[in-house]
């Protein structure tokens, strides 16, 4: 379905290391009446640490809502994200990588992971994905099945921790010209069940869930929000 939001605040997730560096301070005694013969050779300045550059890898799976349809790359929230946390944590690299693409079910992001076999080093996973299911009137069993086959695959491409997993919660389009040019009400009704199933899930299973959708209840009102 092409009717991606936009959500233009980056996540404030989490913090993925603090690096620390002390520095020695070095202290001399002065003396008075020195003689320029008995002055010795100043001693060689201590060499201080340097930066430490670290790179990390973050892996976004979804459908539209990731991949940003209709707005620039650098609109889309994975890199949001990647450039809110590189300017956040000095000297950090991201690496992005993204599986995701527009009409997206949780069928089509679980055989597209299959097809693309990414590694399983990264160090950060988000996962957005289901409003194609509820939008084509698949069975909401399905969804079911497949969001924890897609938890369970998410978490074994950060090795197996699933701390490293954030799970975000589907935009409401109702809230959208598209959205209200069709059955909002039943739209609304519909993706809170998505919602709640896998709040839920992450609840149960102590995993992160981080909710926008009332963000994107605003796209009436602030039509900023409204990719074109």
């Amino acid at each position: 379905a092409n009717f991606s939001i936009h959500i233009k605040t980056a996540l404030h997730l989490f913090i993925l290391m603090v690096v620390v560096f002390f520095f020695n301070q070095c202290s001399s005694e002065n003396t008075n009446f020195v003689s320029i013969a008995k002055i010795s050779p100043a001693p060689s300045p201590e060499p201080q640490p340097q930066p430490i550059s670290k790179k990390v890898s973050y892996i976004a799976l979804g459908d539209s809502y990731t991949i940003g349809q209709s707005v620039c790359v650098t609109c889309r929230f994975p890199e949001q994200l990647k450039k809110k946390l590189e300017s956040t944590i000095p000297n950090l690299s991201v690496d992005l990588k993204i599986i995701a693409q527009t009409g997206w079910t949780t069928s089509n992001l679980i055989q597209a992971i299959k097809e693309q076999q990414p590694t399983s080093d990264y160090k950060l996973v988000t996962l957005l994905i289901g409003v194609n299911n509820q939008y084509q009137n698949r069975p909401f069993e399905l969804y079911e099945t497949e969001f924890i086959e897609l938890i369970q695959t998410a978490i074994s491409l950060v090795g197996g921790d699933a701390s490293k997993l954030i799970v975000v919660s589907i935009p409401d389009y109702a809230y959208t010209p598209f959205g209200q040019g069709s059955n909002a009400l039943n739209i609304s009704s519909q993706l809170e069940l998505y919602n709640s199933y896998a709040q839920t899930y992450c609840a149960e299973n102590n995993l992160k869930y981080v909710y926008i959708t009332d963000i994107t209840q605003q796209g009436l009102t602030n039509t900023a929000l409204v990719a074109s």
